[in-house]
């Protein structure tokens, strides 16, 4: 038995200030000899069932607590300068019921109680107090402060009131931590205790593992407060001794009081927590009392739904695969499941709520198929319901679904009221200290130079989960620097010790739990930015046996709805996707590269392989979106080659044929590696799965022991055979060894083709739109970026290829949202601008606006616009936005003449309406239109201007819409620009989505397949690169650094987007009279990538675009030969660079094609004369 136990500890989940390690303490505990351990963590309980398995696992007691804030008046004051001050008290749970009543107070202090700190108070302390050790707590407890401030009969009550509400399970807390203060305040909580008759605990409020961690600590509560080693104010403990000590070390401290050792011991045999793990909990769903049992009611529903998809006449393969599927789902015990996902998405469906065709594995259900879960038949694209529900395996079943991404919380609120708002909640997420970040927060708080610190922190490859120690093992450079400088050293080690531990918590994009009882009962709840979360993550509820749902908000289901509504408003046709998915004219947006806006194929490295793939069918587009991934990619070429040449197809051997002929001979999906281990040796698709998920983690000891089976079979001991493996099938044994190495290999990568065939959907739908009515549906691509139109610059420039017209907002025919306006003269329509998209405008105003026009007309008038607006919320903000934004350019008045006139003639009308004018007879009812116009200039004085310069306007333009519309400024030097540079700032928004591809385990991204894809591009630029830019200054900012140099931030802007550019001193001076805005300039510079910004350039050189030495070549290669134009090829490929750029364009007929710049030399000059 353990002489001391631990009940004060602080685990990483105490954010930014615990410094153990979950998975250390146990192991810790073990080596010292101690059979228990206690967490602590202030406020919260994140790590409470990560601690509970990692002890479990090393065999050592867990004690599930908490340090909890309390209030020093009730929960529900929220006074400044009073209720900010708080105190802390360590709860520990005896039992289930202890625990969760410590989940409740937890919950009520986030819920109730939060100010500053989530607390809690006496009132539902001694309401919840049941199952729960108190102890006093630390130097910041309630008696603590008391006595520490000499209020010796305060401390008493305090006490008295503990230990009437705890009785025997109330202790006095003492430490020796080498604090001062510690000291005097031991002496009395002694004395008090004695005197109390309250029992003593000693304790250790450690908040690292071992006393050398001290200082890593230090520096993780710099990290946490923004400040450095150096500042002498900055928060500290002046201690090393808030370590996990020994029982000898703790003996020893507190020799003068045995029992305060001895009551650790005591404490710990009484805490006895259990969890279940692996069981379901699901909500209870009532059906119609007409049902006997839900199985009847999802079995008619299934009945049903085949008949609607497949006819009256269903197939024996159809039949046998539903009855197997509703035999699996009846067996396993998720009927309950099926019906509660059934009717959130019936509910969606019949109000109106788009929702996706289906997410991940549960494509592969008939079932799910039937009763409208899933809209992608799995019998017809060869999709497995083991791959979603195993029967030989125990797992719950995971239905994620997509909403559009404007209406998916009306879902949540429908779960919410069906099931009860305290039974449903969003779920927690952490983000940790990844590998580059905890550099660069180490880097900074020992005062290390930022620009090395930079460059130590991108000697960090780019790879998911990679950590310092692998980046050490990988880049020669970096350990190098490890081995040799000693500050580097240190960074790394420090940074090492921080690394992967929890930074903040967020809540997750798209997780909600439903819970039979409510939530509070099951886990502690938290609150952020008003939102309730569970305190556990989406794994460990999934754990405790809680239903989990995604609920994901999906941009292009909200595009798809808002095409199919411009289009019944302006064409009267309700649009019908073709059931079969092989319209040819779809297709052949993906073959000529034209994939702006269609889901899942708009990066560079996709629309290319797209265009050499030349799909012309759903099966392609679904490999497409599955090999475009790391490992896969491998296998595109063999793809395209089986794709063009279908006859010339390798197998390794024939009875792969049925099962690869579909990828052409490629291993390309995971369902694919079970079908091979069904097919050719006999197992059951629920055990072939398992092998596939062995093979996927690289399982060595399982994969042996398959590879046997998988080749010889397995006989069972009744002399049965239970697989008969490839050699019984007639495969021989070379052929099925290889087969197996190649499945192996392969499953590393292998993607589920379920979730590939669904987006696959969502795709093939926006092409089709956007190829039968492409205004449409490039308004509703616009109208999705709304509230963020960075994007719109590369789709209005694609609405231009395309031919459509975008119109600038207009006062009488522009609604809140991009609009598209039909002439039936024309082949295609123009996008009107819409209101909304106005900065300082706002939904309200444009309400009014919108609602003013259509009840009494358009407005004849700016006048006429302001009398009507007048008591509305259209404000003197808003209008002149609206001027500047041009709405007013088809009414009479230059836009210089309402902006030097607008607020007297609103003055001028309210004043009228302060004297009583309002509701009478507007001048505008009587008369003659001349007479009108006579009445309105006697009573409104226009101070008139000329209309301002096309730069003024089209710069007031793009102040307010945040993008260009009339014209740009740079379209006259398109050409130009294109050969002079080597970036433009969509090659910086690739940059960036890459960067937060390769961080995504810290993000919540909810498009892991998007990750995967941005990932595994080919990066076309690295940190460091040099590159030259060119657009017009759109803004400036200067600045001066601790060393008094000048440096500017500059935003430049060209005919896609805007990029920041940094200059330093010399830059800058030399820049010149360059450096202004509006003016049109070049950037030479060097790319600078850092995962946790945005990428930026650093200019050498900024000057005027008009100096700009355009240095090009045109070959004319109409009638080159081929061996020609490979040596142009090769020169353009091989020979391409960054300085003394030479721009090579071809020309074929009429067309001239921009090829890219080259570095000039004497070797390439000598090609060029070859050629």
């Amino acid at each position: 038995m353990s002489k001391f136990v631990h009940l004060h500890i602080h685990s990483e989940f105490s954010l930014l200030d615990g410094a153990n390690r979950i998975k250390d303490l146990p192991v810790r505990a073990k080596e010292l000899g101690m059979d228990s351990i206690a967490i602590t963590d202030h406020g919260v309980m994140f790590g409470a069932i990560d601690f509970y398995k990692a002890c479990k696992k090393e065999g050592i007691k867990p004690i599930i607590g908490c340090e909890v804030y309390v209030a020093p008046r009730s929960r529900l004051q929220k006074e400044p300068g009073i209720d900010n001050h708080y105190y802390h008290l360590i709860l520990l749970a005896k039992n289930n019921e202890g625990y969760k009543n410590l989940s409740k107070l937890v919950s009520l202090s986030f819920v109730d109680g939060y100010y500053y700190k989530p607390r809690i108070d006496r009132e539902i302390l001694e309401q919840y107090h049941e199952g729960l050790i108190c102890l006093s707590a630390c130097l910041a407890g309630e008696v603590n402060q008391a006595l520490l401030m000499n209020q010796t009969e305060r401390a008493e009550e305090i006490a008295l009131w503990h230990k009437k509400v705890f009785g025997d399970d109330y202790y006095i807390e003492i430490q020796n931590n080498g604090i001062r203060e510690q000291v005097l305040a031991n002496q009395k909580l002694v004395q008090l205790a004695r005197k109390l008759n309250i029992p003593l605990v000693a304790t250790n409020d450690a908040h690292y593992l071992k006393r050398e961690d001290a200082y890593n600590h230090e520096v993780l509560l710099c990290i946490q407060t923004g400040k450095r080693m150096s500042d002498e104010d900055r928060m500290k403990f002046d201690t090393d001794e808030l370590y996990v000590k020994s029982p000898e070390e703790m003996s020893e401290y507190f020799k003068a009081f045995p029992d305060a050792i001895e009551n650790t011991v005591k404490i710990a045999e009484q805490c006895n927590v259990e969890f279940e793990f692996g069981h379901t909990i699901l909500p209870n769903y009532d059906v119609p009392p007409e049902y006997p049992t839900h199985y009847d009611f999802l079995k008619e529903l299934c009945d049903k739904g085949l008949e609607k998809r497949y006819g009256k006449n269903l197939s024996e393969e159809i039949q046998k695969r539903a009855e197997y599927e509703l035999g699996i789902i009846k067996k396993m015990g998720y009927v309950d499941y099926y019906l509660i996902v059934w009717d959130f998405i019936h509910y969606a469906k019949t109000n109106g709520i788009p929702v996706g065709p289906g997410r991940g594995s549960g494509a592969g259900s008939i079932l799910a198929y039937a009763i409208e879960i899933t809209d992608i038949d799995p019998i017809k694209y060869g999709l497995l319901f083991e791959r979603f529900l195993n029967p030989e395996r125990i797992s719950m079943p995971d239905f994620d679904v997509d909403f559009s991404d404007e209406r998916r919380q009306e879902v949540i609120d429908y779960v919410a009221r069906k099931y009860g708002h305290d039974h449903v909640s969003q779920i927690i997420t952490f983000g940790t200290m990844a590998a580059k970040m905890v550099i660069r927060d180490v880097a900074r708080v020992l005062d290390y130079p930022y620009s090395e610190a930079d460059a130590l922190a991108k000697m960090i490859p780019n790879e998911i989960h990679i950590t310092i120690k692998k980046a050490l093992e990988q880049n020669k450079e970096l350990k190098d620097r490890y081995d040799t400088d000693e500050q580097t050293r240190k960074i790394l080690d420090i940074a090492m010790g921080l690394e992967g531990m929890p930074r903040q918590a967020s809540t997750h994009a798209c997780g909600v739990v439903i819970t039979k009882d409510p939530v509070d009962t099951y886990v502690p709840l938290y609150v952020r930015d008003g939102q309730i979360n569970t305190q556990y993550i989406m794994t460990t509820l999934e754990e405790l046996g809680l239903l989990k749902m995604d609920f994901l908000g999906l941009r292009n289901l909200t595009v798809i709805q808002n095409t199919i509504e411009m289009v019944k408003e302006n064409h009267g046709v309700d649009v019908e996707f073709d059931h079969d998915m092989s319209d040819p004219k779809v297709y052949k947006l993906w073959q000529d590269g034209n994939t702006s806006g269609i889901f899942q194929f708009e990066s560079q490295g996709m629309t290319n392989f797209m265009k050499e793939l030349k799909p012309d069918c759903l099966e392609d587009l679904i490999a497409g979106v599955s090999l475009y991934r790391p490992g896969p990619m491998d296998q595109i070429p063999r793809y395209i080659r089986g794709k063009q040449n279908p006859g010339h197809n390798e197998y390794t051997h024939p009875s792969l044929e049925p099962i690869l002929n579909v990828t052409y001979g490629c291993m390309v999906y995971q369902e694919q590696v079970m079908q091979i281990v069904r097919d050719l040796a006999g197992y059951s698709l629920g055990r072939a799965d398992l092998v596939r998920r062995a093979m996927g983690k690289k399982k060595l000891d399982v994969m042996a022991k398959e590879r046997e089976v998988f080749i010889h079979g397995q006989v069972g001991e009744d002399g049965n055979i239970v697989v008969p493996g490839c050699v019984r099938n007639g495969i021989d044994e070379v052929s099925a060894n290889k087969i197996f190495d190649e499945m192996a290999e392969f499953a590393k990568y292998a993607f589920n083709k379920s979730h590939a065939a669904c987006y696959a959907v969502v795709s093939y739908r926006t092409a089709y739109l956007k190829a039968y009515y492409p205004a449409e549906f490039m308004a509703a691509t616009l109208n999705s970026y709304l509230g963020n139109l960075d994007k719109a610059p590369q789709y209005i420039d694609e609405c231009k290829r395309l031919g459509i017209q975008i119109l600038k907002p207009d006062i009488n025919k522009s609604f809140e949202k991009f609009t598209v306006e039909v002439n039936n003269s024309e082949a295609v329509g123009k996008i009107r601008f819409g209101l909304g998209a106005i900065k300082n405008v706002g939904t309200v105003p444009v309400e009014n606006i919108v609602a003013e026009r259509k009840e009494n007309g358009e407005y004849k008038s700016f006048t006429d616009f302001c009398e009507r607006i007048a008591d509305t919320q259209v404000n003197k903000k808003c209008v002149e936005s609206l001027i500047k934004a041009g709405v007013f350019d088809e009414l009479e008045q230059t836009r210089a003449t309402l902006l030097a006139s607008f607020e007297a003639i609103m003055d001028t009308i309210q004043s009228g309406k302060k004297k009583g004018f309002n509701g009478q007879v507007s001048m505008f009812d009587l008369g003659t239109e001349q007479e009108k116009e006579e009445m309105e200039k006697q009573k409104y004085q226009y101070e008139e201007h000329p209309e301002m310069p096309e730069k003024e306007m089209l710069s007031m333009e793009k102040e307010m819409l945040g993008i260009y519309i009339s014209g740009h400024p740079l379209e006259k030097l398109r050409e130009q620009i294109i050969h002079s540079t080597n970036i433009n700032s969509m090659d910086l928004v690739q940059i960036s989505e890459q960067s937060l591809a390769n961080n995504a385990e810290n993000s919540t991204n909810v498009d892991e397949m998007a990750n995967v894809q941005a990932r595994n591009s080919k990066p076309k630029f690295v940190d460091g690169q040099k590159v030259k830019y060119a657009g017009i200054i759109t803004s400036i900012k200067k600045k001066y650094t601790k060393n008094n140099k000048i440096m500017a931030f500059i935003t430049i802007e060209d005919l896609y987007g805007a990029v920041e550019i940094i200059a330093f001193e010399n830059a800058v001076i030399e820049a010149g009279r360059s450096l202004i805005e509006e003016n049109i300039v070049v950037v030479d510079g060097r790319l600078s990538i850092r995962d946790d910004q945005e990428p930026t350039i650093i200019a050498n050189e900024i000057r005027d675009f008009g100096d700009e030495k355009l240095n090009v070549v045109t070959f004319d290669i109409t009638d080159f030969t081929e061996e020609q134009k490979d040596k142009l090829r090769c020169a353009i490929k091989y020979f391409s660079g960054d300085k003394n750029n030479m721009n090579v364009q071809v020309k074929i007929g009429d067309e001239i094609r921009p090829c890219g710049a080259i570095y000039y030399n004497d070797e390439i000059k000598k090609i060029f004369d070859e050629i």
